[in-house]
């Protein structure tokens, strides 16, 4: 799903951190190449929502923070969240202890 918007954002946020059906686990990608978990998105509600809005009114702005798109994350079991430094959880990656 693309965030193209705030309300884009809104609901990806309503979508929540499984994909349904299937329960598969979902992140938000940002506009710097970076992942970040629904955790982390939550702590930063304010700067995702604030990166839109500038993003909306200059498309030239490089906020890292602005999110583009919420994916799932199949098989990558090392992706981390760039926030919390915590693993995000993979669909069909391997498992970690």
């Amino acid at each position: 799903m693309l965030i193209n918007s705030i309300s884009d954002l809104r609901k990806a946020f309503r979508h929540g951190p499984y994909a349904w059906p299937g329960g598969y686990p979902c992140y938000l990608l940002l506009s710097d190449g970076e992942a970040l978990s629904f955790k982390g998105a939550k702590a930063n509600r304010r700067l995702l929502i604030e990166a839109l809005a500038e993003y909306q009114t200059n498309p030239h702005e490089r906020s890292g923070w602005r999110p583009i798109a919420l994916d799932v994350n199949w098989e990558e079991s090392g992706l981390l969240c760039v926030h919390t430094g915590e693993a995000i959880e993979s669909a069909y990656g391997e498992v970690t202890p």
